[in-house]
């Protein structure tokens, strides 16, 4: 029931909920629980003052007054969250070089490998859509990024109605290029899978039709993302329908994307141990000095790396969710450096440091300076 005579009635002023006050008087609420840092502040007070003449104290006429000093989170704690903001923001340069500079070397090596006829053959096709899958993916993450930007960073505070902001072309693109990036890290891995497969396939001397395989490894590495990115898809729209669809609530629909990856990885590492083992095997029978024998193990296992991915297994149970302090910070550093980058490390490896492309760029630059 109201108060009798004159009070100040009670009010919501968006901040916090005020009981009727009496003239003169300063009235306290808890902290409100809907603060971020309720938990460190929720023994704290905020106050307003209620003036002799019934009316809630405001400050130049319109603007509520309110102490609200015990509800602030700490200022070591605000400090903390800018410098890691600012860290995210220098980890986002980071990697939009790095894809950036993956692209235009993975287009680059593409035309190489479509143009040169002489370079047509199964492994550059395998080659090829490597770098497809890999292109793909550093476009998706730069277009995501763009529309983030575009609607979560600029124009949210001018939107009020939340369902409009929702039902935006911005969020439909947004997600769209998160399937597509979600596909393009699983292609990715199936490609290094196909890669080491017929790399084996190659080196135990294993007779086989080119041809016939090849549908295969195209089925294998464009076709089995397929089969995992529909039903995480499906459990996103259905389950966790929320802006991006980039966090993860609930972490068994994010294992739908990640156990496939997992699989690949450990493949990989088992069949690029096995592979090492057979170089190894092969550079002893053949062997000239301890210093070659070295070097070429060496460039032989600096070659294999990149190839099969596997620094995702080191990583792999450490999500951005679990993970926190300095680990989580040193884990997205490693992450994003080596997953935007490492499209131009194999497009350098496989393409650029080829030797057979390089003996066929000379010749083309031989045979161009000679009709000029």
């Amino acid at each position: 029931l109201p108060s009798e005579g004159l009070f100040c009635n009670r009010t919501f002023d968006m901040y916090a909920c005020w009981p009727d006050g009496s003239p003169g008087t300063a009235v306290n609420v808890s902290c409100p629980f809907y603060l971020p840092w309720f938990e460190k502040v929720k023994h704290g007070l905020v106050s307003r003052r209620c003036g002799t003449d019934g009316q809630w104290v405001t400050v130049n006429g319109s603007q509520p007054w309110r102490d609200y000093s015990q509800c602030e989170d700490e200022l070591e704690v605000t400090a903390e969250e800018e410098g890691a903001r600012r860290l995210m923001l220098s980890f986002k340069v980071l990697y939009t070089v790095g894809y950036s500079l993956s692209l235009l070397t993975l287009i680059s090596a593409l035309l190489v490998l479509t143009v040169f006829r002489n370079l047509r053959c199964t492994r550059n096709y395998i080659h090829a859509n490597l770098f497809a899958s890999f292109g793909l993916r550093a476009t998706s993450v730069m277009v995501k990024d763009a529309l983030l930007e575009r609607r979560w960073g600029v124009e949210l505070v001018q939107v009020a109605d939340w369902e409009a902001l929702l039902s935006h072309e911005a969020t439909l693109g947004c997600r769209a290029a998160q399937v597509l990036m979600q596909y393009c890290i699983l292609a990715n891995h199936y490609w290094f899978l196909v890669e080491a497969v017929y790399l084996y396939k190659l080196l135990i001397g294993a007779v086989f039709s080119e041809k016939n395989y090849y549908r295969l490894y195209l089925y294998l590495g464009w076709g089995t993302p397929v089969v995992f990115v529909v039903p995480w898809m499906a459990a996103k729209y259905l389950k966790e329908n929320a802006e991006c669809w980039a966090l993860n609530e609930n972490m068994a629909y994010w294992w739908i994307i990640r156990i496939p990856i997992l699989l690949a990885s450990l493949i990989n590492l088992l069949i690029f141990m096995r592979i090492l083992k057979v170089i190894l095997a092969k550079l002893r029978a053949n062997q000239k000095g301890y210093a070659d024998y070295k070097l070429r193990l060496a460039k032989a296992t600096l070659t294999l790396i990149p190839l099969f991915g596997i620094h995702e297994v080191v990583f792999i149970f450490a999500t951005d969710e679990q993970t926190t302090g300095i680990l989580r910070y040193i884990k997205v550093f490693f992450t994003l450096f080596l997953n935007s980058f490492q499209g131009f490390l194999v497009a350098v490896l496989y393409c650029f440091a080829n030797k057979e492309v390089k003996s066929e760029m000379k010749k083309k630059w031989q045979l161009w300076k000679l009709d000029h």
